[in-house]
C-alpha cells in the first residue's frame, strides 16, 4: 500500500510514498512508529499487521531525513480509513506489476530535464520516484531475484 501525500503536509507534498512519519519518543522504538503512522494515516490497526523484518536506511536527497523501513503484512481484505489531511489518495500496488521488467526505470529525469541514476517505478498514472522507489527495489531484489 503506497500513499499520494496530501498538499498540506509539511513535506514531500504530492509525492508517493509508504504511510510514515516522525519518531515520537512515546514510541519507544522505531517500530512502534511505523505502525502509530500506518494508524494515523490509512487506519491500519498496529495489532493485525504482522513485522516480518525491515530493509536498510535510507537517506532522503531532498530533506534529508534517514528512514527506517519496516515490511509487514496485513490481513487481506482490509478495511482502510485515509486520513485525507495526510493522504490524498491510497494506492494499492500488486506486487505483480513491480516484477514486470517495463515497471522500473533504472533512471529519472527531474522537473528541469536533468537526469539522475536513481530509478523510478511506473504504475498507471502513477510515477514512484525517490526514496519509495529505492525501497520497493530493494524488496523486490531481496525478495524476487
Amino acid at each position: 500500500m503506497l500513499t499520494k501525500r496530501a498538499q498540506g503536509v509539511m513535506y514531500h507534498k504530492g509525492q508517493i510514498s509508504f504511510p510514515g512519519g516522525a519518531y515520537d519518543k512515546e514510541d519507544g522504538e522505531l517500530r512502534a512508529t511505523a505502525l502509530r503512522e500506518a494508524f494515523e494515516e490509512i487506519g491500519v490497526n498496529p495489532g493485525d499487521v504482522e513485522i516480518l523484518g525491515n530493509l536498510d536506511d535510507q537517506v532522503t536527497y531532498t530533506s534529508r531525513f534517514v528512514i527506517t523501513p519496516f515490511v509487514g503484512a496485513i490481513p487481506y481484505p482490509c478495511k482502510f480509513k485515509v486520513n485525507h489531511r495526510e493522504v490524498e489518495e491510497l494506492i494499492e500496488v500488486p506486487v505483480s506489476v513491480l516484477l514486470i521488467p517495463s515497471a522500473y526505470v533504472p533512471e529519472t529525469m527531474d522537473d528541469e530535464g536533468k537526469s539522475h541514476p536513481w530509478g523510478h517505478y511506473l504504475y498507471g498514472n502513477h510515477k514512484i520516484t525517490g526514496i519509495t522507489a529505492r525501497m520497493l527495489k530493494q524488496l523486490i531484489d531481496l525478495v524476487f531475484v
